[in-house]
């Protein structure tokens, strides 16, 4: 069985999911796009993944403002209001007659493309977006069975020549580092940055505690995560110290816990990084913390929502 920090409960409702391609909705195993799209040819996208919590899409403004971002950094138009677009992911959503513990995950990418090409010059179609929604409750007993790393050779790039705040559709050096990680035994990757400071990991945001503090990367190198900024948040307002730092796997190795942060699995407690357990080798107490406070952040924002 696959092990990791997106393990969910099956839902056999899943099977049954109306996808939307461009704005139609089809059952799941109809759903398909083009070969000719800029996504599937060169990974020429953008995408997010966000949770609705309890009829709320939470945190949505921030990850529109992140798709938007990286959109206009690769220089590609969304071709559509910021409005048109919610109103499609909630079409999605009301047509699946979801409301709670639910995974929306919507892609957009170029356009398709005259002939397999590079050139955004190319491109004959308007923008393609794919909406999945899925029930996806995570697994409560994987977050208790913690999760273990394996730092990978494979390197968070410089940002001059793919920042990894891009949320984008080329995901080949995560998955080279997770393919690395998996050989090696382990759940996941863990990844350095051009200096050899503890980044990120493939999916996810990686967090340490040591002697009650909280550390993770300066972001520089870092997937431009929604879930570690609030986490930081939480940290701050609840007088926890945090700081986005520098760090090696020389800290690493000696850390009192260890977890990571993303969108579906909220914090993901680290049991092994590299073989070495972390602290106890158990989910610990700060993490515990931590996650009833961004728990309880979420809910905030689904309370705010409903006013």
């Amino acid at each position: 069985m696959v092990h990791g920090t997106h393990n969910a409960v099956a839902d056999d409702r899943n099977a049954a999911v109306l996808i939307d391609v461009n704005g139609e909705l089809f059952p799941r195993d109809e759903a398909k796009i083009s070969v000719f799209d800029s996504g599937y040819l060169v990974g020429d996208g953008v995408w997010e993944a966000l949770r609705l919590h309890d009829g709320v899409l939470v945190f949505l403004d921030e990850h529109l403002d992140r798709l938007w971002q990286g959109a206009a950094t690769i220089g590609m138009d969304v071709g559509m209001t910021r409005e048109a677009l919610t109103a499609r992911l909630w079409r999605v959503i009301e047509a699946n007659e979801m409301h709670d513990n639910v995974h929306i995950r919507f892609m957009l990418t170029r356009g398709i493309k005259k002939t397999p090409s590079q050139d955004p010059r190319l491109t004959i179609s308007g923008p393609n977006l794919v909406i999945i929604a899925e029930h996806k409750l995570a697994n409560a007993a994987s977050r208790e069975r913690g999760v273990t790393l394996f730092t990978s050779t494979i390197r968070r790039g410089s940002p001059d020549y793919l920042d990894a705040r891009l949320n984008c559709h080329s995901k080949l050096h995560e998955v080279m580092a997770l393919v690395q990680a998996i050989e090696a035994g382990c759940d996941e990757a863990l990844m350095l940055d051009i200096h050899g400071f503890v980044a990120t990991c493939n999916a996810t945001n990686f967090f340490m505690v040591k002697k009650g503090e909280v550390w993770t990367s300066t972001g520089q190198y870092c997937m431009n995560g929604i879930t570690r900024a609030k986490v930081i948040e939480v940290c701050r307002e609840n007088g926890i110290p945090v700081y986005e730092k520098n760090f090696s796997l020389f800290d690493v190795y000696g850390a009192d816990e260890a977890f990571v942060t993303g969108t579906f699995g909220a914090l993901t407690p680290i049991f092994k990084v590299d073989g070495r357990v972390i602290g106890n080798g158990t989910f610990g107490p700060m993490t515990r913390r931590l996650l009833k406070l961004y728990e309880e952040k979420v809910h905030a924002a689904v309370m705010e929502a409903k006013k």
